[in-house]
């Protein structure tokens, strides 16, 4: 298997497809392949279309890393929720072209893209840490408030609920549900229709309407980093 992350650049939309020929865990290497990917839209202003493999988005962090603890499981935590953090903060729009199964740091990583397109059929959209024994972190408490429906937030977060695409537009994991095969089709269509913004007028509006929601999560990457470092 090649690098975990591709990009291409078309007439300003640069598309970023990861692909780890699995679920799309998010190790390090994704992690790192991802800001690389990243930083190459930044320096070409493109507005970014995000999106996964056939069937899946990403089941979440590599559980391979996050069990084994240490120094390894603390940056790869961290880095994750910076991940999410720059989404909602990218200076261009991020449009998230979900294919399937969004589960966990997944989940957290569509909830931080500008406008969200997933897909009809059985997949599921889940916070699944409470489910598998897990503490909610800090942080993915802040980007699922920010973005979720209120009347849906404690049964995602504190519940584990799992959505359907269809029922996950009302919760707010997803602004628009179509047929697969419309997917990057629908994905570069809105992609286009954002394109059209004024960008500093779009990037100085989205950290002004977010500002309280990045402030919250940047000390919640603060408060999560300090108790997972302390407990090594």
């Amino acid at each position: 298997m090649g690098a975990p992350v591709t990009y291409e650049l078309d007439e300003g939309l640069a598309t970023i497809t990861m692909d780890d020929g699995k679920v799309n865990v998010l190790s390090p290497e994704m992690l790192g392949s991802l800001n690389t990917a990243l930083d190459r839209a930044a320096a070409d202003s493109a507005v970014v279309v995000l999106t996964g493999r056939p069937g899946v988005f990403s089941a979440g962090f590599d559980l391979g890393v996050l069990t084994g603890g240490g120094l390894g499981a603390a940056d790869m935590l961290r880095a994750g929720f910076e991940l999410a953090e720059r989404l909602l903060s990218f200076p261009t729009p991020v449009v998230i072209a979900c294919p399937g199964h969004a589960i966990a740091m997944g989940v957290f990583v569509l909830l931080s893209g500008d406008y969200r397109i997933g897909i009809t059929g059985n997949h599921k959209i889940v916070a699944n840490e409470v489910a598998i024994g897990l503490t909610m972190p800090e942080t993915a408490i802040e980007i699922c408030r920010q973005r979720l429906a209120p009347s849906y937030f404690n049964r995602a977060v504190i519940n584990a609920e799992t959505f359907s695409s269809e029922n996950a537009v009302a919760a707010g994991f997803l602004d628009l549900v179509v047929p697969s095969a419309q997917l990057m089709a629908a994905a570069r269509g809105v992609a286009a229709a954002l394109a059209m913004l004024n960008m500093r007028a779009h990037a100085a509006t989205k950290l002004r309407t977010r500002a309280q929601a990045l402030t919250a999560i940047r000390a919640a990457i603060e408060v999560d980093d300090a108790a997972m470092r302390a407990s090594l």
